[in-house]
C-alpha cells in the first residue's frame, strides 16, 4: 500500500486551528509526521493553503431512488457527498415508495455499501408520510438498525401520532427528526410572509407557522419524554424556544440550513424558483437570531438540506414550481462566504462534532479542502443529477481536495 506525505496542512479541531503540519497517511491511518520531503520515499501531496478536519456530517439530504431516479440515485448522491467532503449523511424517507419498512431501508443501505460515505436512514414514522397510520418503527430498528425517524420534508402535524411516536422511540433510545411547521397556517404559501411577499402579490408563509409547531411539539416532549432533533429552524422565536428548552433540560437538538444564512426574502424579487424553499428565506432579524443561536450553542448543526429537483419541477411559474434547493457541492463555497462573520472554527464544529453529538457517532474519516481554489459549478463539474441552485453556472471559491475514509485516500478535485 502506498504511503502519502500530506504537506502543509492546518488542522481544525476542538475550536482551534493549528499551525501548518505534515501528516502521514499509511496503512489506512492518518497521523502527524516528522518526515521532511527529502527523506520520504512515498508520494508527496502538496496541501499548501489547505485545512484538515474530521469527516463532515450532513443531517439532512434528499434522495430520489427508489422511484425518482431522475432526481438523484444512491450512486449520484454518494458521489456528490464524497466530492463535497461529507463522510456521513442522514437520508430523508421521501422516496417512492417511502422508506417505511426494512425492505426500503435495506435496499438503500445495500446499494450504498460500495461507496465511501456512510448513509444513515431516517425511517418514515407514518405510512406514505400522510401523518396518520404508524409505520413499522420497531421492525425497522430491530431488523435494520434504524435509530432516526421522521417525515423528512413533511411536518408531523398530528399531535396524537407525535406523542405515540415519542413513546415508541424511547424503547430503543431513538431520535425523532422534526421538520416543525403547521401546514394549515402556511397553506398555499410560496415564500416568507412580509413586505416583499405583499409587493410581489404572493401568498406568504408566516413565522407563526413554525413557531406554533415548535411550541406545541416541545409541550408534547415535556409530557412524554424522549429525544427530538428540530430541523431547519428559520425564525427568531423558534431559536429562542429551543434555547429555553435546552436550559430547562429537555432532550433537544437543532439544526439550520446553511443557505438561510446566505439568502433572504428579497432574493425572490426576480421570481427565480431556485430560491423557493421550505422553510422560506426570512428577514434580517431572523438571520441574526440564527447566527446568535449558532454562536451560543442553541443550534447544534448546519445542514445542506439537499433537495434535488428535476428541470420541469423548477422551470415553471413560481407558484407551480417545487420547493427545494440542491446543496452539496455548494456547501463549502457557502462556508467560505460565511468565514469572515463566523470563522472556520465555528463552521467546522457545526458539521463535525455538533452533528456527531446528534447521531451519537463519529465517522472514522477526514476531509481536506482548499478554501481559495476557484471552480465553476456547471454541467461538467456537477455530480448530482439535479442542478436546482441559484449559483449554477457561476465561478465559486472553495474546493474539497481529498477525503480519507474506509482506509482509502480519495482525490476529489480532479
Amino acid at each position: 500500500m502506498s504511503s502519502y506525505l500530506l504537506r502543509g496542512l492546518r488542522l481544525i479541531a476542538k475550536g482551534e486551528i493549528s499551525a501548518k503540519k505534515n501528516f502521514l497517511f499509511q496503512d489506512g491511518i492518518l497521523s502527524p509526521s516528522e518526515f521532511v520531503p527529502d527523506t520520504f520515499s512515498g508520494k508527496i501531496v502538496d496541501c499548501e493553503g489547505c485545512f484538515l478536519s474530521s469527516g463532515w456530517i450532513d443531517l439532512r439530504v434528499g434522495l430520489g431512488e427508489p422511484g425518482q431516479e431522475y432526481r438523484e440515485t444512491v450512486e449520484s448522491l454518494c458521489q456528490s457527498l464524497s466530492t463535497s467532503g461529507f463522510a456521513q449523511a442522514v437520508v430523508m424517507p421521501n422516496t417512492d415508495p417511502v422508506i417505511q419498512t426494512k425492505n426500503e431501508v435495506d435496499f438503500v443501505l445495500n446499494k450504498a455499501k460500495t461507496y465511501g460515505p456512510k448513509l444513515e436512514i431516517m425511517g418514515a414514522v407514518t405510512k406514505n408520510n400522510l401523518g396518520e397510520e404508524l409505520t413499522e418503527i420497531l421492525d425497522m430498528h430491530f431488523q435494520s438498525g434504524v435509530t432516526l425517524f421522521g417525515e423528512g420534508i413533511k411536518p408531523l402535524a398530528n399531535s396524537d401520532r407525535y406523542m405515540k411516536i415519542l413513546q415508541y422511540l424511547q424503547k430503543f433510545n431513538g431520535v425523532l427528526f422534526d421538520h416543525a411547521y403547521d401546514p394549515l397556517l402556511g397553506i398555499f404559501g410560496q415564500m416568507h410572509e412580509g413586505e416583499i411577499s405583499t409587493q410581489l402579490g404572493m401568498k406568504g408563509i408566516p413565522n407563526l407557522a413554525e413557531d406554533v409547531a415548535i411550541q406545541r411539539n416541545l409541550e408534547i416532549l415535556r409530557y412524554t419524554g424522549g429525544k427530538v432533533h428540530f430541523q431547519t429552524l428559520s425564525t427568531a422565536k423558534g431559536v429562542d424556544l429551543i434555547r429555553k428548552a435546552k436550559a430547562e433540560g429537555l432532550n433537544v437538538t437543532a439544526d439550520i440550513s446553511i443557505y438561510q444564512l446566505l439568502f433572504n426574502d428579497q432574493d425572490l424579487v426576480t421570481f427565480d424558483s431556485n430560491f423557493k424553499v421550505k422553510p422560506p428565506f426570512r428577514g434580517s432579524a431572523d438571520r441574526e437570531a440564527l447566527i446568535e443561536g449558532l454562536r451560543d450553542g442553541t443550534i447544534d448543526a448546519m445542514v445542506s438540506n439537499h433537495q434535488p429537483q428535476d428541470f420541469d419541477s423548477k422551470f415553471a411559474e413560481f407558484d407551480l414550481a417545487s420547493f427545494g434547493m440542491a446543496g452539496l457541492q455548494t456547501f463549502l463555497p457557502a462556508m467560505v462566504k460565511l468565514v469572515p462573520e463566523l470563522g472556520w472554527e465555528l463552521l467546522i464544529d457545526k458539521i463535525t462534532s455538533g452533528p456527531a453529538k446528534v447521531l451519537n457517532s463519529t465517522p472514522q474519516a477526514w476531509t481536506i479542502w482548499n478554501p481559495s481554489q476557484e471552480w465553476i459549478y456547471n454541467e461538467e463539474s456537477n455530480l448530482s443529477l439535479s442542478s436546482n441552485h441559484p449559483w449554477f453556472g457561476q465561478p465559486l471559491l472553495g474546493k474539497v481536495k481529498l477525503v480519507i475514509q474506509k482506509g482509502q485516500l480519495i482525490k476529489t478535485d480532479a
